[in-house]
């Protein structure tokens, strides 16, 4: 049976449930979160501790509602981490009126690989990108120079590159989708690596704060990631080309058959003539 075409207004009315069912999945999370925003909030700090000398282990705060603004934060992104599987899928409910019935069938798939990667993009900041990067900008402290962060500063700028490092390790997810419907192929994203790694290091200059060592460290796993893309894609472009051609060797026995069909039921008919 046809599904029936949705209109203009009944693509916005659907929209609009998508992200109300969204927000309320964040918002339920994130209050489950909050429940345990301290233990959250050690666990996010113990990076940065890590690098400190341990007569410095400290942040400071200098505003009264700047240690309960923290934690919220800091419940509102494990709430996005632990909620992603059910924003994704609505994500594919919102998108999948648009697709052939052969492609819906990725509806597992999608979501469970893409919460998948949004989380390992933000395992790999946490246990990777921050001890590196903390013992790199804490190494400038010396006799002169002691670094106090500030509890604000350090929660905005770890939570904001956990949300970057999650949404663009989705990057391999969407490559291996837009080949599996045909948008892109491996010959496109090898013809264009040089405009991508240009973009990459735009991407990464927007994305992260305005410090060189921190957008080289998400330009370089996202360049990887380009690269693990175009392998996926190769291998997409080499099934869809063996189905291509087992679907024409099937069309070409059919063929055959159809046509000895044809011979023997004229052959029956000439030997019943005679």
């Amino acid at each position: 049976m046809e599904e029936k075409k949705m209109s203009y207004l009944e693509h916005l009315d659907e929209l609009r449930w998508r992200l109300i069912y969204s927000f309320l999945a964040i918002f339920l999370a994130t209050m489950v979160c909050f429940l345990f925003a301290e233990k959250l909030f050690k666990l996010l700090i113990n990076p940065l501790l890590k690098a400190m000398p341990e007569a410095q282990q400290q942040l400071i705060y200098t505003n009264l509602p700047e240690a309960f603004v923290a934690y919220l934060k800091v419940a509102f992104v494990a709430g996005l981490f632990i909620s992603s599987p059910f924003v994704l899928y609505q994500v594919w409910k919102f998108i999948s009126p648009g697709l052939y019935k052969h492609e819906k069938r990725y509806a597992f798939p999608f979501v469970f690989f893409s919460s998948f990667f949004f989380m390992a993009g933000g395992f790999f900041c946490f246990y990777q990108v921050f001890p590196w990067g903390f013992r790199f900008f804490l190494s400038f402290s010396n006799e002169y120079i002691v670094a106090l962060p500030k509890m604000s500063e350090y929660i905005s700028f770890s939570l904001k590159l956990l949300v970057v490092f999650g949404l663009v390790f989705q990057l391999p997810i969407l490559i291996y989708f837009l080949t599996k419907i045909g948008v892109v192929n491996s010959h496109l994203l090898v013809k264009n690596r040089k405009y991508a790694i240009l973009v990459v290091f735009i991407l990464a200059a927007i994305l992260t704060p305005p410090d060189v060592v921190t957008q080289i460290m998400l330009a370089i796993p996202l360049i990887f990631l380009y690269e693990v893309s175009i392998v996926l894609a190769k291998i997409v472009d080499r099934n869809k080309k063996r189905a291509k051609e087992q679907e024409s060797r099937n069309e070409e026995e059919k063929q055959e058959a159809d046509a000895a069909a044809e011979q023997a039921s004229g052959n029956n008919q000439a030997g019943s003539s005679d």
